[in-house]
């Protein structure tokens, strides 16, 4: 592509603007000097172990009633959420009713103290003591650094502060930063068990049979009124036979006797 020559000359000057600004940037920034370490202290753990049981299940909403006798009502369980029972991984949709849920969540902490060290080299070209100072760095460019308080600056080899700078004077400037930080991590484990089956009822567990209960005998009184009552089996009607001639014979005694007086 052909462009005019005032282009080409504008394009050519825009690019060399550019690359000035480019290797001003990274000049300035191989003038200060970073260093970060991070100690670590003694971590500490906790552990903290929940249990409950599960109530209700339905598709992804599970109901479990805690060991306080809270109720905890746990939305939208994730079907990647696994829990181990017998040594099965198993889904929020084999989860049944009955079935007791640990979760042991061990969190460990462990302290940090990250240190930062910036170190800078360079002449004074302005000094506003005790906020900033504007510092002529190696490559010629100036930078202006805000001078943090009770910092010291080394003047061949002795130890000033924002005061005690005076223009033309080279420095070197450290500035450490210490920053406290703590890292947390957790570990989450969720285990759980089968309910125990239904407890069979004993072997010598008595059976309960229904029967009807025979008449109860008649009291002994009303048997020998009922047989007073009858005649024995023994007794006949010729005895009443006899017993009836020998009144007659005695009647018609009698009548003769009354007449013959």
């Amino acid at each position: 592509m052909n462009l005019p020559q005032s282009r080409r000359k504008f394009v050519a000057r825009l690019l060399a603007t550019g690359g000035t600004c480019l290797a001003l940037a990274v000049g300035i920034n191989a003038q200060v000097q970073t260093e970060s370490t991070t100690t670590q202290g003694q971590p500490t753990q906790q552990v903290s172990v929940e249990r409950g049981e599960v109530v209700v299940v339905h598709g992804n909403d599970l109901v479990v009633k805690m060991d306080d006798g809270s109720i905890r009502h746990i939305p939208n369980v994730p079907e990647s959420a696994r829990v181990t029972v017998n040594n099965q991984q198993l889904g929020i949709h084999d989860l049944k009713p009955g079935m007791k849920l640990q979760r042991t969540i061990t969190t460990t902490s462990t302290p940090k103290i990250i240190t930062t060290v910036q170190t800078v080299t360079g002449k004074v070209w302005n000094i506003s003591p005790p906020t900033s100072v504007i510092l002529t760095l190696e490559d010629g460019t100036n930078q202006s650094f805000k001078i943090p308080k009770g910092q010291k600056f080394n003047i061949e080899g002795q130890m000033v502060d924002a005061w005690g700078l005076k223009k033309g004077m080279k420095v070197t400037a450290t500035k450490i930063v210490e920053v406290p930080e703590t890292e947390i991590a957790q570990q989450r484990k969720l285990t759980g068990s089968m309910p125990p089956p239904p407890s069979a009822p004993p072997a010598d567990t008595p059976m309960l049979i229904v029967a009807s209960a025979p008449a109860a005998p008649a009291p002994a009184a009303a048997k020998s009124e009922v047989a007073s009552a009858s005649l024995p089996k023994t007794g006949s009607q010729l005895t009443l036979i006899g017993l009836l001639g020998l009144a007659l014979m005695g009647a018609s005694f009698g009548m003769r006797f009354l007449r013959n007086a």
